[in-house]
């Protein structure tokens, strides 16, 4: 067990689809991290989520099973995961140093 709180930016991209639009399975997968309770963002390329290691990592493993029981043949994920110690620092709290940047040069 690895006891690293983390952030997670993952694309999960369902191959061999009947059609090309794979939304409804990006949803049923959106519902599954809802149901997780961890910490979650979806954007236009993917989601992030916050949480222990292994939890996030277990639930990117549940959304690689989700899919293939929706009769998907293959899954593909590209996966960014950061750690940090020095600090406890949100994703949210990463947008908003930025953010805080940005405003101060206009």
């Amino acid at each position: 067990m690895v006891s690293l709180k983390c952030t997670a930016d993952f694309c999960l991209i369902p191959m061999g689809t009947p059609s090309p639009s794979v939304s409804q399975y990006i949803a049923e997968v959106q519902i599954l991290i809802k149901e997780s309770g961890l910490k979650y963002s979806m954007h236009s390329a993917g989601t992030t989520v916050e949480g222990q290691w292994d939890e996030v990592c277990q639930l990117i493993g549940k959304a690689h099973e989700l899919i293939h029981k929706l009769g998907v043949p293959r899954v593909q994920t590209d996966i960014r995961i950061g750690t940090r110690i020095d600090k406890v620092q949100s994703f949210d709290d990463k947008v908003a140093a930025v953010e805080k940047i940005l405003k101060e040069r206009q």
